[in-house]
């Protein structure tokens, strides 16, 4: 059984979905710049968070949202010159490609807030109708004070919230904690029609009015960082619930920790970040999942190069393992099934990445010791692939495969007049060498057979003697 940590309960829980297809919700980006690493941290969480539903046998239905039109993107957009659409559509397109090279899997819809206008209006009418929001000079407000349930997932009440809250007067709003669920529109502002005149939603509407449409009145996962569970969820909460009359909106609420550089969170709105473009230009997009995923997904993050650096050295090791020639042995293998189920006891305890990367080393460290001893390591290494991949680590991008020029290879078949001809493989080329080699060594030739090694080694080729013969490796040992 799987235990999840569910924010609203502060406690967890047995994860009991409704059914086989488990409804996700994680809320997206606003697009008015590029991803950094927060953003990597928490899509790399949820992304694993599905995988292993996956691996669970769940079918996933994943929805994850753009929030596409926002002040935010209206001023970078009137700043350089362009329409918010297009500006909005470009850090789109980036933050594709910068999940992609994280092996962040694609979601089911990512649904844009300009695209959902109607069921936005549709929504703002419902709660109009039945009370719970009010228009006041073309903006529409939600009252606070018609949900009593108000305040459950953060845990405050509106007394609390008020006391020594920073909020602005307005004259508009019947309580200072009421939300804007649709804005008047400004000269310059990107707008549709309306029944209250043109304009553009709020914010905390639209994850509402897309979860809705995409996933139905009730959901059993909504994800996103801890710096969401107020407003922002407590929002989404109140306006679904009293929209629908169904309770819950959500089953099971998700928030990740929040990473820090320094004693901040990183943050695009405070400048203080590291940008995922350029922390992939330093280390690899296997070492930053491990890294993000060696933490427990509702702890912090701190941001140092020490520990991305000896997470890239971790990679190398699986790399390694994974990678292990088989070795055909009347020896027994490795019990890699215990290490499976170590591997789903810890992701079964609310996601426990870090005991689950644990057992991932020591399998591996396991297979090496196995191949050392002649021990068949062929099961042991399709599960550590397997868990590696529950984990989204890629492991055989990592995998160094031979780039070796064809004049490189064509030197090595006339200096030892190979019977081959030209190739730009390098695995005959090499297979053939070893034969030689072997003969070599049968006659004790030794300065010979080190010749053929150094030759190899030139051009990034390892040999490893083992005692049922020799085999190769591309890159360091």
């Amino acid at each position: 059984m799987i235990r999840i940590y569910n924010t609203l309960s502060a406690q967890k829980e047995d994860f009991l979905p409704h059914g086989d297809t488990v409804k996700m919700y994680v809320c997206g980006v606003t697009p008015y710049a590029s991803c950094h690493l927060g953003h990597a941290m928490s899509y790399i969480i949820f992304d694993t968070i599905r995988r292993y539903l996956e691996f669970r046998g769940y079918t996933v239905e994943y929805i994850q949202n753009f929030t596409d039109i926002d002040d935010k993107i209206i001023t970078q957009a009137n700043e350089q010159g362009i329409p918010a659409k297009e500006l909005a559509e470009g850090f789109i397109n980036q933050y594709f490609t910068d999940m992609d090279v994280l092996n962040v899997k694609r979601a089911s819809v990512y649904p844009r807030a300009t695209e959902e206008i109607p069921k936005i209006i549709e929504m703002v009418e419902g709660l109009i109708q039945k009370g719970h929001a009010y228009e006041v000079n073309g903006d529409v407000y939600f009252r606070v004070a018609s949900d009593p349930d108000y305040g459950k997932l953060s845990g405050r009440n509106l007394e609390d919230m008020l006391a020594g809250a920073r909020i602005e007067v307005d004259d508009a709003k019947e309580h200072p904690l009421d939300f804007t669920l649709w804005k008047a529109s400004k000269p310059g502002e990107p707008h549709w029609p309306s029944p209250w005149g043109e304009g553009r939603p709020g914010w905390h509407i639209e994850c509402s009015a897309m979860s809705l449409k995409y996933l139905g009145e009730t959901l059993d996962i909504h994800g996103g960082g801890q710096d969401l569970i107020f407003p922002h969820h407590e929002n989404e909460i109140a306006q679904s619930e009293c929209y629908t009359g169904v309770k819950p909106f959500v089953r099971y609420w998700i928030h990740n920790g929040l990473m820090q550089l320094g004693e901040d969170k990183m943050s695009k709105s405070t400048g203080m970040l590291i940008s995922l473009s350029q922390a992939l230009e330093k280390y690899s997009a296997n070492a930053i999942r491990l890294w993000v995923l060696s933490s427990h997904y509702r702890s912090p993050i701190s941001y140092s190069d020490e520990s991305l650096a000896s997470m890239e050295r971790g990679v190398e090791r699986l790399v390694r393992a994974v990678h292990t020639d088989i070795v055909e042995s009347a020896i027994p293998g490795l019990d890699a099934q215990s290490y499976r189920e170590q591997f789903i006891e810890a992701m079964d305890d609310d996601f426990g990445t870090p005991q689950a990367v644990a057992v991932l080393f020591d399998l591996a460290r396991e297979i090496n010791r196995g191949y050392d001893e002649n021990m068949h390591i062929g099961e042991a290494k399709k599960v550590l692939w397997e868990l590696a991949d529950v984990l989204g680590l890629n492991l055989y991008a990592e995998l160094k495969t031979p780039d070796i020029s064809s004049q490189a290879l064509k030197a090595l078949i006339d200096k030892y007049i190979l019977d081959i001809e030209e190739t730009a493989d390098v695995a005959p080329v090499i297979a053939l060498l070893l034969e030689r080699r072997a003969q070599l060594r049968r006659d004790k030739d030794w300065q010979q057979a080190d010749v053929i090694r150094s030759d190899l080694k030139e051009l990034g080729i390892t040999l490893e003697d083992k005692p049922d013969g020799t085999v190769w490796r591309y890159g360091k040992p």
